[in-house]
This record gives structure tokens, C-alpha cells and sequence, in this order.
């Protein structure tokens, strides 16, 4: 006794739309993988220039404080007034140009800290994009294979989905995945 199994399928129109499914959602994901990696190289380049903006910010500060104390330590103790005077104008000098110059550094490292921000945005919404293309693909193959054209609908759901994150990190739209990332991140 044999039992013959077919390996064609039966609804070759299935499997068609299938295929085409796939190979539209894996060039779309394809092409959002490379915007996801400059934006991740651009959230690196932001974020390193943050911390090191808070760092010169500060360092700055610090540099004040110390001008500030050695001032009035130079004040207080010196014997005379004609040694320490171009000394107290060098450090009022120094103190006046690091009160200039503190919020100038932390608004810029402010400012780098929000570019990292939007960019995380983008990320996320590609992020979601590959999750929910994903398992788009991962739902047509099992239409497939099971030959229910339901499933391929299912795929279809996701996959639209997830060609609206990619879209919308594309033209940097301001939609949030925010459950999403939330369950996720």
C-alpha cells in the first residue's frame, strides 16, 4: 500500500500572491534596514557630541568654581594690594568668560540631546517596521504551506502595518509605535 503525496499546491494563485508579498515586503525591509543604520550612526554621533557637551559644560563650571574660590582666597590673604591686583583681574577675566561661555555649552549638549531623541523616534518606527514585516512574511509562509488564503490576509494586515512605520520613517513623520515600543523596549 503507497501513498502518494503531491508537493504541488493546490491554488497556484495563492502561492502567487504569496511569493509576490514576500519578495515586496523583503525589498521594502531591505531598504529600511539601511535608513535604520545611518540613523543609528547618526544617534551615536548625537549622543557622543551630548555627553561630551556635558562634560566641556561641567569642566567649565568646575574652572569657575576654582577662579571663584582662588579669588577670594587671593583676596582675603594677600599682603598687598599691588602684587595681587593683575592676578584678580586675570582670575575676574577667567570667571566672566566661563559665565559667558556655561550656558552656551548647555544649551548645545541640550540641543544634541534633543537631535538623539528624534532620531530615536525613526529608530523605533523601523524597528516596529522589521517586527511586523517580519512576521508578515512569517504568516504568508504559512498561508502557504496550509494553502488558507485567511492567513494570507493576516500577512497582509501586518504588512501594512508595517510598510506605514517604514513610511513613516521615511518621511519623517511623527507617529509613535509608542505601545509598541513600550512592550518592546
Amino acid at each position: 500500500m503507497e501513498i502518494e503525496i503531491s508537493a504541488e499546491a493546490k491554488d497556484k494563485a495563492l502561492n502567487r500572491r504569496v511569493a509576490v508579498t514576500v519578495v515586496i515586503l523583503s525589498v521594502f525591509m531591505g531598504l529600511c534596514g539601511i535608513k535604520d543604520g545611518n540613523i543609528v550612526q547618526a544617534m551615536q554621533q548625537a549622543q557622543s557630541a551630548s555627553v561630551d557637551g556635558w562634560n566641556e559644560y561641567q569642566a567649565t563650571r568646575l574652572k569657575q568654581h576654582l577662579a571663584e574660590n582662588s579669588r577670594a582666597q587671593i583676596a582675603v590673604l594677600a599682603p598687598d594690594d599691588v602684587r595681587s591686583a593683575p592676578v584678580l583681574a586675570q582670575l575676574d577675566r577667567e570667571i566672566a568668560k566661563y559665565r559667558i561661555e556655561a550656558p552656551r555649552l548647555a544649551t548645545e549638549a541640550k540641543r544634541r540631546a534633543a537631535q538623539y531623541d528624534a532620531f530615536n523616534v525613526h529608530d523605533d518606527q523601523f524597528d516596529a517596521s522589521d517586527a511586523a514585516i517580519s512576521t508578515a512574511i512569517s504568516i504568508a509562509a504559512v498561508s502557504a504551506l496550509a494553502e488558507t488564503a485567511w492567513l494570507l490576509g493576516a500577512a497582509w494586515a501586518f504588512g501594512a502595518f508595517g510598510l506605514f512605520l517604514g513610511a513613516c520613517g521615511f518621511l519623517g513623520w511623527g507617529f509613535h509605535p509608542q505601545l509598541l515600543s513600550g512592550l518592546l523596549g
